[in-house]
């Protein structure tokens, strides 16, 4: 199916799990996909590889989505080369732990700017163009700590919070321009970020999902796709959870 024939998407963080493979099944179904990445080339390479292998488009940018100038510069040169853009994913994020007694200021920042701050200046440079074509769709991934909260985690729970409220406030924004904005909200993925999770960890975790099994990015991907496909025509202000019923 080459339902994103002719459309353009642009990933943040797409070099590796979630990003990777939305942005894999995105050229799958037939899209121009332009996708970052912030330190790992080699990553990247590997996933423009394989987008290529399928027979898809696609782009790898550097980008610290942090730099809310670096941001604007990079959406506008992904319009100015393809002409237009489709679709936003906002995936790229970082997660910090520590207490809250003992938490850094740089730390709480640097979370809140690649997170939050993110999804903010890349939406802002987007909307402008995609008001003009009076279409667009915008998707931010949240988390299901941002929804239910995680001792250790309050910087990250904070900023996936942080963007559902964003989610709902720009859907609303927007809707007028025939653009819609919805959140995809993970459990806990098999990715590199849950890699490092001691034995005891893991187990106390899928104790808490009735699925009793983590999430694999593919799964994460096909709500993303199904969100900024024509079959969520009429979903705007939404965030679809995909955590194996950890939280309801």
């Amino acid at each position: 199916m080459k339902d994103f024939d002719g459309k353009v998407v642009l990933v943040t963080g797409g070099s590796r799990g979630i990003g990777r493979a939305s942005a894999l099944l995105f050229a799958r179904r037939g899209a121009t996909v332009a996708f970052t990445y912030v330190g790992n080339e080699a990553a990247a390479e590997e996933t423009l590889k394989a987008i290529e292998a399928e027979g898809g488009k696609g782009q790898m940018m550097r980008l610290d989505v942090a730099d809310t100038q670096a941001c604007a510069e990079c959406a506008e040169a992904v319009a100015k080369q393809h002409g237009h853009i489709d679709v936003l994913v906002n995936n790229a994020g970082v997660a910090v732990d520590g207490l809250v007694m003992r938490f850094k200021d740089e730390d709480w920042d640097r979370t809140l700017d690649t997170n939050l701050r993110s999804a903010f200046a890349l939406t802002r440079a987007i909307a402008r163009p995609m008001m003009r074509q009076k279409s667009g769709v915008i998707i931010n991934l949240t988390s299901v700590v941002g929804e239910m909260g995680n001792a250790g985690q309050a910087a990250y729970s904070a900023s996936k919070a942080g963007l559902i409220g964003f989610t709902k406030a720009v859907a609303r924004e927007l809707s007028s321009r025939n653009i819609r904005v919805n959140a995809v909200s993970p459990g806990f993925i098999s990715t590199d970020m849950t890699a490092g999770i001691s034995d005891e960890a893991r187990t106390a975790l899928l104790a808490a999902v009735p699925l009793g099994r983590l999430g694999t990015p593919d799964e994460v991907a096909a709500a993303v796709v199904f969100l900024a496909s024509d079959a969520a025509a009429y979903i705007t202000g939404e965030v679809l959870k995909v955590n194996g019923g950890m939280y309801m």
